[in-house]
């Protein structure tokens, strides 16, 4: 064999050589890699919360097939989840409590969006300190029937004032609407109108006492419905003046044929 040829065979076989070893050590540091990523991707550790099991709306009550137990990060578990670890029993001890907020399927469930277990639904849903009062509605006067529950609105009296003129005035502003009727939340059909004859609004005492006076005085009460916008705005201003007999109160327009032609202070009345 020539010595060129044995030349290059000596070099081939020094490439493969090298090329093994360089191969080896490649999938050496693959495996290390791999290794250091399971590592990495160990599970966080969980915990079961009691969640709701459906979508729950207001006036529901809870039951076993509405709640179940859902595995959840340890490390995100917050104040006012109810855990198995510490309350075991909690779905036989929920079961018949009253939804007072609307819950979503896989929503934790939390003491503020529930209320007791009674009999007694809407004094359940009522806050601590409200009232719940009813007044009389139609279509002309529930905003064409689209009022529904949990709607905010405004009530405004329209009455009589001296020369045949109509006085009106809000007299309370921003208040939340608990249930049209009998119905404390929107159909299941998805019908969104509610024509009712009576709205049931919740109220401060002093606003409770307010309306009452308002339906003595007033020809006719008006919601006005307001945008949904509006329901982190105050909801505890009233007509405080007819609470007193008083005249002093916010600015009124008089109407006449239809059109206002005049605005002035409560107390010129």
């Amino acid at each position: 064999m020539k010595p060129a040829r044995i030349i290059i065979l000596a070099v081939a076989i020094v490439a493969a050589g090298m090329a093994g070893l360089l191969a080896m050590r490649l999938s050496g540091s693959k495996s290390v890699v791999l290794q250091q990523a399971e590592a990495v991707m160990k599970k966080e550790p969980t915990v079961n919360v009691l969640v709701s099991a459906a979508n729950l709306p207001v006036g529901s009550r809870l039951d076993d097939k509405s709640m179940r137990w859902m595995a959840w990060p340890e490390g995100s578990v917050v104040e006012g989840f109810i855990t198995e670890s510490t309350r075991p029993q909690a779905m036989t001890e929920l079961t018949g409590v009253v939804v007072r907020l609307p819950m979503f399927e896989g929503e934790p469930v939390r003491r503020e969006k529930i209320a007791d277990s009674s009999g007694r639904v809407m004094s359940s849903l009522l806050p601590s300190g409200k009232r719940a009062v009813s007044t009389e509605i139609s279509v002309a006067t529930g905003a064409g029937g689209f009022i529904l529950p949990n709607d905010r609105v405004d009530v405004i009296m329209v009455r009589r004032g001296t020369e045949e003129n109509y006085l009106t005035e809000t007299v309370l502003s921003n208040v939340r609407v608990l249930a049209i009727d009998q119905q404390i939340q929107e159909k299941p059909d998805g019908e969104k109108s509610v024509v009712g004859t009576t709205a049931t609004l919740e109220l401060t005492p002093d606003q409770a006492k307010v309306i009452t006076v308002a339906q003595q005085m007033a020809e006719r009460l008006s919601l006005a419905l307001r945008s949904v916008a509006d329901a982190q705005e105050e909801d505890t201003s009233a007509a405080d003046y007819l609470l007193s007999g008083g005249s002093g109160g916010p600015m009124i327009q008089v109407i006449k044929s239809g059109s206002v032609v005049k605005a002035s202070d409560a107390k010129s009345q």
